[in-house]
């Protein structure tokens, strides 16, 4: 384990010799900016869990109430703003042409901060599905005037987010486990990786032979698994990476 600067050389020694990089960002990140975690019981919503509302079984027992939890999230998070962790990967994809952002989280947050080849692997709060035709529409309004919204077909539209219980979407997992596999060096930011399959991105990194960095501010079930682990917050940590990147 490493911290300060010692931490941040040996990571910049090892992205200058790196023709690819992925970065796999989780909740950590976001919570810098101030949304708060959903999940668990320091996440209740008046009376429910998330896990009893992201589901698609809830959204069919009652879509108005599954879209009020959702509404409620989007005026949380549409008040917070993108921290120095995500503003420093907008600059690093910026400088290296080879560098993927992988991301579990659906805020928003690391478009709003500049990057512009993200792969959400847990989809999009900002993005409506029709239920009817399929069809997808961005929507940024922080709260929507009718609930459930519809689609111009005329079918009920439900977030663009993966729910417990669903796959994956499979083009941008597809493209993240490819990103993964021929990368030379992986950044684990803010993320315990413990959710599969996402989580098994840190071994598949390993397995093609790439070098592994965890940023995180408490140690994680694969803190002793990587190569470098960087005890420290994203906002501190990425902007030490671009200051010689």
């Amino acid at each position: 384990m490493l911290s300060g600067q010692a931490a941040a050389a040996t990571v910049r020694e090892w992205m200058s010799a790196a023709a690819s990089i992925a970065v796999l960002t989780g909740a950590g990140i976001s919570a810098e900016s101030g949304i708060p975690t959903f999940r668990g019981p320091g996440g209740l919503w008046r009376t429910y869990r998330a896990e009893d509302l992201a589901t698609p079984q809830a959204f069919a027992r009652d879509p108005h109430l599954t879209w009020e939890w959702y509404d409620w999230r989007r005026a949380v998070i549409a008040t917070a703003e993108p921290n120095a962790g995500h503003l420093a990967l907008a600059e690093l994809e910026r400088r290296f042409h080879g560098l993927t952002l992988i991301t579990q989280n659906v805020d928003g947050l690391h478009d709003r901060a500049g990057s512009r080849r993200v792969l959400k692997v847990h989809g999009d709060l900002w993005i409506l599905r029709c239920t009817a035709c399929a069809s997808e529409w961005r929507d940024l309004r922080p709260s929507l005037p009718h609930l459930p919204p519809t689609c111009d077909c005329g079918g009920m539209a439900r977030p663009g987010v993966v729910w417990f219980g669903e796959g994956l979407p499979e083009e941008t997992w597809n493209s993240a486990v490819t990103a993964v596999r021929g990368t030379e060096l992986l950044l684990v930011i803010g993320t315990s990786a413990v959710v599969y399959p996402v989580g098994g991105l840190v071994q598949l990194a390993q397995s093609a032979g790439a070098k592994v960095v965890e940023i995180n501010v408490a140690e994680t079930p694969v803190s002793a698994m990587v190569d470098l682990a960087w005890r420290a917050s994203a906002t501190i940590a990425l902007p030490q990476l671009i200051q010689s990147a």
